[in-house]
């Protein structure tokens, strides 16, 4: 099999970027997968030394057919980071797995996606491959299919990045003149509707919510594992965007899972229903003060 390219977003976390590549090296098809890593450059002073350890981790990297190391030399953010990356490697290899380095994977993570992307290939109507579970819902299907678009372990072609749209208003505009706001909130369930809006405004700058909106917007479907491949460990304090415990915690599969086609390429509604019913019961307003008190009494402030 011709392996798709493995691209690894890097920072300033030098011990959780070295557990993801222990884990990705525990897939047998590493030493088949070129390897290309993009560090971004330190925002401060004080984070320039986990920076700087973080790139020399990089460039040590063993284990895979080939490594390419990139190295940002100022700060771009990972928003800015992710497009081009993804951009460039599509563009060079028509196809692609994304990680963040606060990621762990499962020892059939690999084989996962490159199973999912080659199965869908030629299929306009998926989009993307997406690897983590954090429901954890023994009811959900080993694959299925969904409207949303997961970023914690994903895959996808250059057929499909070329729908990515950067513009946030005009997304937001188009999601409201079609009157598809309720939908993309997975029907009321999650304020996906806000978290564009607020990137919009500036309050955020999250590249995942304008792909999953040009996915959306452009009829296109993600593949989703219903066994988790991908254990996001980022929500420990240490990331920009991640904080406040195990919400997210998945349970990483201990067997592969058989990518079969899906005929037709429709959107689950038992998936749905039970991603629609995680959200109502972790995302409401007592849910979330819940959660705020109990930080609050552990000493885990601003997180």
């Amino acid at each position: 099999m011709n392996y798709a390219p493995l691209l690894l977003f890097a920072y300033k976390r030098p011990d959780h970027f070295l557990r993801l590549i222990e884990s990705l090296r525990c897939c047998p098809e590493a030493a088949d997968t070129d390897l290309i890593v993009y560090c971004d450059g330190a925002k401060t002073d004080t984070e320039a030394e986990d920076v700087r350890r973080v790139q020399r981790e990089a460039w040590a990297v063993t284990g895979f057919r080939s490594l390419t190391v990139r190295i940002r030399p100022h700060n771009i953010g990972l928003a800015a980071n992710v497009i081009d990356g993804v951009s460039q490697t599509v563009n060079d290899y028509g196809r692609v797995i994304v990680v963040e380095d606060d990621l762990v994977v499962s020892p059939y993570f690999l084989r996962f996606m490159n199973d999912a992307l080659d199965r869908y290939a030629d299929d306009l109507s998926v989009g993307h491959i997406h690897a983590c579970d954090y429901t954890n819902d023994p009811r959900l299907p080993d694959t299925f299919f969904t409207r949303w678009a997961g970023s914690w372990g994903w895959g996808t072609w250059q057929r499909a990045w070329t729908a990515f749209n950067p513009d946030g208003e005009q997304l937001l505009r188009l999601i409201n003149e079609r009157r598809l706001a309720r939908r993309f909130d997975l029907d009321g369930a999650y304020p996906y509707t806000r978290m564009l809006r607020r990137q919009v405004e500036g309050r955020n700058n999250s590249w995942a919510i304008r792909w999953y909106a040009s996915l959306f917007l452009a009829g296109m479907l993600s593949l989703n594992a219903g066994r988790s491949m991908v254990c996001n460990e980022g929500f420990d304090g240490t990331g920009t965007h991640c904080g406040g415990g195990g919400l997210y915690q998945s349970r990483l599969s201990d067997r592969p899972l058989c990518v079969e086609r899906i005929r037709p390429v429709t959107e689950s509604r038992e998936a749905l229903s039970i991603f629609r019913r995680y959200h109502r019961r972790t995302s409401s307003f007592w849910a979330k003060a819940l959660r705020r008190i109990l930080r609050t009494l552990r000493g885990d402030f601003g997180r």
